[in-house]
């Protein structure tokens, strides 16, 4: 072997020690990086987390010591409730929007017996359903404006229990969400809505049935052409209002 290759050979023996030392190094770097990488996402989802635990979850307020006569956002004192309203969209039978916003109020005596006839129903594995509430007189003037006939909408110089905080439109939801069927949709204008009607499925008539006895339980009543709506029988005597809720 040449002198040359000799001494070619002695430089490639001196460099492997430092070219698996710079290996080693990169490799450690890059450990560190991925480390470091690690810590601060664990870091952040705990600030995260701990962001989440700070929030505060919302209280439901209560009834007690409230006036009768007081209107109440149902929301408010209940999250068991499901709501579809009906009127804050074109989805109804006057293909127009009359609620600026989509908001379940009543009077407080009628938010009690809500709450009541509620309870005892998720106890049988349903809930109430909101197609709509307490109904503002304005509103009342409007939808007579589109539909001048009082065999669909009250006259709003009389009113209606809607205008008084004490009638709701409903149907029962199983825990789910899921709709019972009643034969109808919300707002049908026909005999197939009339509680009288039983020439129905067994199984319709039974959830009709199961709503309307748990109504009236908790001091509502029923009227014969619409099986959706309900009036509490105290609320008979109040006065129509036109109290308005605020919209974010």
């Amino acid at each position: 072997m040449s002198r040359k290759c000799l001494f070619f050979m002695g430089i490639m023996l001196l460099a492997l020690p430092l070219f698996f030392s710079c290996k080693e190094v990169a490799v450690n770097n890059k450990e560190a990086e991925d480390n470091e990488i690690q810590l601060k996402a664990t870091d952040t989802a705990q600030i995260t987390n701990a962001k989440k635990e700070e929030l505060p979850v919302p209280k439901l307020k209560s009834l007690e010591g409230l006036a009768d006569t007081l209107f109440v956002r149902l929301a408010d004192y209940s999250d068991d409730f499901v709501y579809d309203l009906r009127y804050a969209t074109e989805n109804n039978f006057l293909k127009a929007k009359v609620y600026d916003c989509a908001e379940c109020y009543t009077r407080v005596k009628t938010a009690q017996a809500l709450l009541l006839a509620n309870k005892e129903l998720m106890g049988k594995g349903y809930k109430i359903k909101f197609f709509d509430c307490y109904r503002p007189n304005d509103v009342q003037y409007k939808m007579w404006a589109i539909v001048p006939n009082p065999q669909y909408v009250a006259n709003p110089v009389k009113g209606s229990i809607h205008n008084k905080g004490g009638a709701v439109d409903i149907t029962l939801v199983t825990l789910e969400g899921e709709e019972l069927d009643m034969g109808t949709d919300f707002d049908f204008f026909g005999k197939k809505a009339y509680h009288d009607n039983l020439d129905l499925p067994k199984s319709i008539l039974n959830n009709r049935l199961l709503l309307k006895e748990t109504m009236e339980k908790y001091g509502f009543w029923s009227i014969r052409t619409e099986w959706w709506h309900y009036n509490l029988g105290t609320a008979s005597n109040d006065k129509v209002a036109n109290f308005k809720w605020d919209c974010d």
